[in-house]
């Protein structure tokens, strides 16, 4: 039995499920996004969406004044006739849902363009990526690799559960955002050291002879782990934890290894005296892989008894969901 457990972690701005009336949340950085439900709109999906509706008061028989608070629609691509009907000298005139009336002609309604309308606007975003308009409504489309929704959000494909894809049989599939990785898991060829293969993602160092130093300094196994994340994720926050369920030597050191990049969007910091963890420290725009190299060290006296690699890759979708 290992020794060592590693933790994934992922912490999510929609875990307070603040989007109300079936409304969708999304993980944004730093804050969330709601795709709200039929009928609703705003910041929560927490107002409904009106009815477009014209009232016109009749002052003579052959003139006649309309007032409406409603903006026109933004192109005339369908146009249908309004249901009027008119009591003690008013007429009231409505169009069907998805139109409203003209604001030229008080009798014709015109489709209103939801995706021009409602585009970020403070009545919130009709669909997670692509909004299409059509007469009398729209429609929402997503981005190959993900399935609609709920009418208008988006689902990741797994094409690794799946089997939607092409790796071999010497490859792992890696499940991300809108597509999958095939991996290959090789162990490493170091000089003084061997390394055998003990399972799909871990290679470990075979038996150094007693007075063999340079082997006996060599990592004791490498570990490699994948993670998927979106485009521009939330940031401060922790990736990855590597810790040792049994007390080994008398310290245990924490290091990120490798050069610019991972220092870039990467440190290591301990979280108890038997854990490490990885931690992205700002939003990284996809589509791009990273790559992180923590190494753990045990040491008694100040003098080493083993080192424990991890390699960790990163693969960032190019979309927020």
């Amino acid at each position: 039995m290992s020794v060592f457990a590693f933790t994934i972690c992922n912490f999510s701005e929609c875990a307070s499920s603040p989007c109300l009336n079936g409304g969708t949340c999304v993980d944004k950085v730093n804050k969330f996004l709601c795709v709200c439900a039929k009928g609703w709109a705003g910041e929560t999906c927490q107002s409904p969406v009106p009815t477009f509706f014209i009232t016109r008061t009749n002052t003579s028989a052959g003139s006649a004044s309309a007032a409406s608070t409603l903006p026109a629609a933004t192109a005339r691509l369908h146009v249908r006739p309004s249901r009027c009907t008119t009591v003690q000298g008013t007429t009231h005139c409505t169009c069907e849902q998805g139109y409203t009336i003209s604001g030229r002609d008080s009798y014709s309604c015109t489709d209103i363009d939801e995706c021009e309308v409602f585009h970020n606007g403070p009545a919130g975003k009709l669909c997670l990526h692509k909004c299409i308009n059509t007469a009398g409504g729209y429609r929402c489309s997503c981005p190959a690799g993900y399935n609609v929704t709920n009418g208008r959000s988006c689902k990741d494909i797994d094409e690794c559960a799946t089997r939607q894809n092409n790796c071999t049989k010497d490859q792992m599939c890696v499940n991300t955002y809108g597509g999958f990785q095939c991996v290959q898991v090789d162990c490493p060829k170091i000089p003084h050291a061997t390394y055998v293969k003990t399972s799909p993602t871990r290679c470990e160092r075979n038996p150094c002879p007693l007075d063999n130093r340079a082997c006996s300094q060599t990592p004791n196994f490498f570990s490699y782990h994948y993670l998927a994340v979106v485009s521009n994720l939330s940031a401060p926050r922790v990736m990855f934890r590597i810790s040792a369920q049994r007390k080994l030597g008398d310290m245990l050191r924490f290091t990120l290894l490798g050069g610019g990049q991972a220092r870039r969007h990467f440190i290591v910091q301990r979280s108890d005296h038997q854990t490490g963890q990885l931690m992205l420290v700002s939003p990284v725009q996809g589509p791009v892989t990273l790559e992180a190299e923590v190494e753990m060290s045990e040491l008694e006296k100040r003098v080493q008894l083993g080192r424990y690699l991890t390699k960790i890759t990163m693969f960032v979708s190019q979309y927020e969901f």
